[in-house]
C-alpha cells in the first residue's frame, strides 16, 4: 500500500469513527503500529486529525481524555446542572425502578428528588448516601470504588447490574457526538454505564450544552438509545438523531 493510500484510509477511519486507536488502525489496515504512529504524527502536523494518547481523533470534534476530580467538576456549569437535575427528578413516578449513574449532574438531580415511593439503584457513593437521607429505598451495587468520581466499577458491579431491569435510568456523560455517541474517559466506568444503559426501558442522558460535539475515549451508548436532557442548544443538529429535552435555567 503506497503512503498516500495509507494516509487516506487512516483519515477515512478517523472520520467515520471520530476516535480510533492505533491498534484498531493497525489491525484494520494490516500495518505495524510503529508505522501507524508515524502516519498519525504526519497527519497531525498537517492538521488533518488530532493525535491523542493511543490513537487519533477527528479534527472537527473536540476530544476529552481527562477525568477531573468530582470536586472540580461540581463547579462547572452549576446553574445548568441544577436546572437539568430539577427537571429530571420530575420524571420519576411512584412505581419506577430507577438507575442513577454516578456523576455531578446526576447528583444535582438527587437534590431535587421528591418521589420516595420509587426504588433507586446507583453506583454512586455520594448519590446513595443522599438518596437514603431523603427517605428513598436505595440499593448500591457492589464492586471497586473509583476515588476520582466516587463511582463503583469493576466485574462485581457488572454482575450486580445483570440482575436488574430498570424502568428509567439517568446517566452523566463526558461527551456527545453524532458518530461516537455518549462517551467517557475511563474504560471501567464505561463498562458499568453501558451495562446499566442497556437495561433501562428509557435512558436519559443529563448533559449541559458544553458536552455536545465532544468525544471521550470510550463510548457507552449510541445517540438513538437515549433521550438527552439539557438546557438551550444553539444548534439543533442533534435533534435529528434522538429526543432532546431543553429545559429553562433557573
Amino acid at each position: 500500500m503506497i503512503v498516500e493510500e495509507r494516509l487516506a484510509k487512516i483519515l477515512q477511519m478517523v472520520e467515520e469513527k471520530r476516535v480510533v486507536t492505533v491498534l484498531e488502525l493497525s489491525e484494520s489496515l494490516d500495518i505495524s503500529e510503529s508505522t501507524i504512529r508515524r502516519d498519525l504524527t504526519t497527519l497531525d502536523k498537517n492538521k488533518k486529525l488530532r493525535k491523542v494518547h493511543g490513537g487519533a481523533a477527528a479534527i472537527n470534534g473536540r476530544f476529552a481524555a481527562t477525568e477531573f476530580d468530582v470536586v472540580l467538576r461540581e463547579d462547572h456549569h452549576r446553574t445548568e446542572k441544577q436546572a437539568i437535575g430539577q427537571f429530571s427528578a420530575g420524571l420519576i413516578e411512584k412505581d419506577d425502578f430507577v438507575y442513577i449513574d454516578a456523576g455531578t449532574t446526576t447528583e444535582a438531580m438527587v437534590d431535587s428528588i421528591s418521589e420516595t415511593s420509587a426504588v433507586y439503584v446507583t453506583n454512586g457513593m455520594v448519590i446513595a448516601s443522599k438518596l437514603s437521607k431523603r427517605g428513598c429505598r436505595t440499593i448500591i451495587i457492589g464492586g471497586e470504588i473509583k476515588p476520582i468520581t466516587d463511582a463503583v466499577v469493576g466485574s462485581e458491579a457488572l454482575s450486580c447490574l445483570r440482575k436488574y431491569n430498570f424502568s428509567k435510568g439517568f446517566f452523566g456523560t463526558n461527551g456527545i457526538d453524532v458518530k461516537a455517541g455518549f462517551s467517557t474517559p475511563d474504560p471501567t466506568e464505561a463498562q458499568v454505564k453501558r451495562e446499566a444503559f442497556s437495561r433501562c426501558k428509557t435512558a436519559y442522558v443529563l448533559a449541559d450544552p458544553a458536552k455536545f460535539n465532544l468525544t471521550a475515549p470510550v463510548s457507552f451508548g449510541a445517540l438513538d438509545q437515549g433521550e438527552i436532557i439539557t438546557t438551550k442548544l444553539e444548534n439543533g443538529h442533534y435533534k435529528k438523531y434522538t429526543k432532546i429535552w431543553e429545559v429553562d435555567e433557573t
